[in-house]
């Protein structure tokens, strides 16, 4: 924990030093259980701390497709799969708070307890200056996930290794009460195979952070 708070400030202390006249877009990406979430929630902590309101997290996970949707797919056991997400509204989204035209933009927001995204869970004014955007898929290189990259002023990569991802995941599922056999699941059948794809198919990021 403290070394991502450090890495936070250290972020922090970085992308102030960027364009102070327009609104800066930056993504932070990384494995299930990588840690970029709460590196996301640091880096926003310590930015409004400098300057209130100077900034706001916009997660990716609000972009789930909707269990029903999954379902009829046959892809409800593998949620949290690339093909899970709508790309094409997360890059619409991310466009409309790149050119911030709008008073006011509306984003999903996933609710982890129901697991359900929640539409409009989320407003971002104009008046915020700084966007970090946090997921799993920001960086990869394949179509149609390849057009998100060309959109931000900075890359973040949060690294894991495999085995302490492992372990993360596997106390992740724990609290949300899967037995055994479900986490197996989980870990073997989605997370795990995610998580190498996304280490190994992501573009290459402005900075590496070693967690």
């Amino acid at each position: 924990m403290a070394n991502l708070i450090d890495n936070a400030v250290q972020l922090a202390d970085h992308i102030l030093s960027l364009d102070p006249n327009r609104r800066l877009m930056i993504a932070i990406a990384g494995a299930p259980g990588s840690g970029k979430s709460t590196l996301a929630d640091h880096l926003v902590e310590e930015l409004n701390r400098r300057e209130t309101d100077l900034a706001a997290v916009f997660p990716m996970d609000g972009f789930h497709l909707d269990d029903a949707v999954l379902k009829e797919k046959g892809r409800l056991p593998y949620k949290g799969a690339i093909d899970t997400f709508d790309a094409h509204g997360l890059r619409h989204i991310l466009q409309r708070l790149r050119d911030n035209v709008e008073d006011v933009v509306a984003v999903p927001v996933f609710d982890r307890d129901l697991e359900i995204s929640r539409a409009g869970g989320r407003l971002i004014p104009q008046s915020t200056r700084i966007i970090v955007c946090e997921g799993i898929y920001l960086l990869m290189q394949q179509p149609p996930w390849d057009r998100l990259k060309p959109l931000f002023d900075l890359t973040v990569f949060v690294h894991v290794d495999e085995a302490e991802l492992a372990r993360r995941l596997k106390a992740r599922w724990v609290h949300f009460g899967l037995d055994e056999d479900g986490i197996r699941h989980k870990l073997d059948g989605n997370d795990l195979p995610n998580g190498r794809a996304i280490i190994t198919g992501s573009a290459e990021p402005d900075i590496r952070i070693e967690n």
